[in-house]
């Protein structure tokens, strides 16, 4: 069975074939990232979240924030839960991390703005 992938990792959007059938064999990419990407978004999917929490005494009432790294596609709602229930205080730098550890993931959540 052949699965179609359009590859996310650079902005070459590779149409990706991967073989199901053949150890997850990819065709159709153009560099290593694109063949790593299909295999395992098939195997392990992840995700980097991005989202904005509460700030009090910034000039916004809310700064954006993202894990520090990709976490299980499966943990993106929980992950959310526990972002939707953050807030902060001004002033915050970029890379400050808010959370550590998000849901024993090893991934932190870091603030993305100066605020």
């Amino acid at each position: 069975m052949i699965k179609e992938l359009i590859c996310i990792v650079c902005p070459r959007g590779c149409h990706l074939e991967v073989d199901l059938d053949n150890n997850y064999a990819v065709k159709g990419n153009e560099c290593k990232r694109g063949a790593d990407y299909g295999f395992k978004e098939l195997t392990n999917p992840t995700r980097v979240i991005t989202s904005t929490i509460k700030i009090s005494g910034g000039i916004h009432k809310r700064v954006p924030v993202k894990t520090d790294g990709a976490i299980p596609k499966d943990l993106n709602f929980k992950c959310m839960e526990v972002i939707n229930k953050l807030e902060v205080t001004s002033p915050v730098k970029v890379g400050q991390i808010v959370v550590s550890n998000i849901l024993d993931t090893g991934i932190n959540v870091v603030i993305s703005r100066d605020m």
